[in-house]
């Protein structure tokens, strides 16, 4: 690996996309220019984005949040309440459907903070519907519909973040700008992790009463028409952690939940935002039955392979660290983005030289915050540092690793660029298996 021209490029890359020029469209001229202030509308308004994807703009001089919406009409409520409270006035609208939310000329941009399988069709119909839309981690539940929101995005010059916090955190920004200004030679070898968190849970076989309030069809969207269940949805009436995130085709689980924080930092260190890795294998995993209530991964450990040689790592620590560990021909780095021992420092190093002065170094990586990074890209019409396309290629590698355990721990051969295995069975996995209705639209609009 020629670590200064490969240096020189990424700093190339990341200069250029953060002034690339995106097309104005006419509606950001007048009164709504995104110069003077944009509004902002929530889709999804459960434990994440009733309060820490909406605190933020809350919080923002130049942002208005105008409208939000939620299939659960507590949920609903409580927003809305909680946004004209903060404005003291009764300006905020709620929506039942976000369809009608993205109706509204007045709104701008939106956050998406639904189940993980309504992030790609309501982020694409956002972007049809000539909004910027942000988009909760992880951006896709399979490689194929990632790759249709990404290229739709371009299609439409539509502003994109993928809402992960973990690559511009101080101490991950560190360990990255280490290794990609030379400090620990040659990159060799990472490894990265994620915490267990999930849990197997038996068949239910009896549904419940769908409760009053919950638009049920609605939720379920582009998944299979199943009997309500409550143990597969969230608890009426309350912010706690919901169980869809522990089945499939709803989620993955901590594989791509988690993944898409940890696995984007290696992304970006590697200089891979727009790339991915060349060899998968999963050697160890925990997948319950598929009949099972909660069934997505409760443990796995998988090997990478990328172009330039580098050997990545990816696997759940059982003890709850959750961090990343780059190793070079000269040295090491260690971040954690959690779970650290109480006391201990949240980064550290083969050697003082390796974080000596590092703000001195050619290659400065943004601290921006992720609703920061969107509203000002909104606003200037640049790329956002971890746009459709970044966060489609962090959640793909991950998807890979669980590819290769879907089947058996088979190794698998991917071209990047193409996004293409000559294994007829992993690219069968690459798409999600069951849609319902016309939700994922892959078809151009205006």
């Amino acid at each position: 690996m020629n670590i200064v021209s490969n240096r020189r490029t990424f700093l190339h890359t990341i200069l250029a996309s953060s002034v690339a020029p995106v097309i104005l469209p006419n509606t950001v001229f007048g009164q709504n220019a995104p110069s003077k202030r944009i509004n902002i509308g929530m889709i999804g308004c459960g434990r994440w984005g009733s309060s820490v994807n909406l605190d933020p703009f809350l919080k923002m001089p130049d942002v208005t949040v105008l409208g939000v919406c939620d299939v659960d009409q507590w949920r609903l409520d409580f927003t809305q309440k909680k946004v004209n409270e903060a404005y003291k006035n009764s300006a905020c609208k709620a929506y039942g459907d976000f369809r009608e939310l993205l109706a509204n000329k007045d709104i701008d941009a939106v956050m998406v903070s639904t189940c993980d399988h309504w992030h790609v069709p309501a982020a694409l119909a956002a972007g049809r519907a000539g909004k910027d839309v942000s988009v909760e981690k992880p951006i896709a539940l399979s490689i194929q519909e990632g790759r249709v929101l990404a290229n739709e995005a371009k299609r439409l010059n539509r502003i994109t973040r993928n809402d992960s916090e973990c690559r511009t955190v101080d101490q991950m920004a560190q360990a990255a700008e280490a290794v990609l200004n030379g400090r620990i030679g040659t990159l060799k070898k990472v490894f990265v992790t994620v915490p267990p968190g999930d849990v197997t849970a038996p068949p239910v076989n009896s549904a419940d009463p769908v409760p009053e309030g919950l638009n049920y069809d609605l939720w379920l969207g582009p998944t299979p028409n199943t009997p309500y269940i409550q143990k597969r949805v969230h608890d009426p009436k309350k912010f706690e952690r919901p169980h869809w995130m522990r089945v499939l085709g709803r989620c993955e689980g901590m594989i791509t939940n988690w993944g898409a924080h940890t696995c984007d930092v290696v992304q970006m260190a590697l200089g891979m935002n727009e790339s991915g890795p060349v060899w998968i294998q999963a050697k160890a995993w925990d997948l319950p039955p598929k009949e099972n209530l909660w069934n997505v991964l409760t443990h796995f450990d998988i090997d990478y392979r990328y172009a330039n040689g580098v050997e990545v790592n990816y696997k759940v620590d059982k003890g709850g660290e959750v961090f990343v560990l780059f190793e070079g021909t000269e040295g090491w780095v260690k971040a954690w983005f959690s779970g650290q021992k109480k006391g201990s420092p949240k980064i550290t190093a083969s050697k003082p030289d390796v974080l000596a002065n590092l703000a001195a170094a050619p290659i400065q990586l943004s601290r921006a915050t992720d609703k920061r990074d969107f509203i000002d890209c909104v606003k200037n019409r640049t790329r956002t540092l971890q746009d459709a396309e970044v966060g489609h290629r962090t959640c793909s590698m991950c998807q890979l690793g669980h590819i290769s355990i879907q089947l058996g721990g088979r190794a698998i051969t991917w071209d990047p660029e193409k996004e293409f295995s000559p294994d007829i069975e992993v690219m069968k996995r690459t798409k999600r298996p069951e849609w319902r209705g016309h939700w994922m639209d892959e078809n151009p609009r205006a």
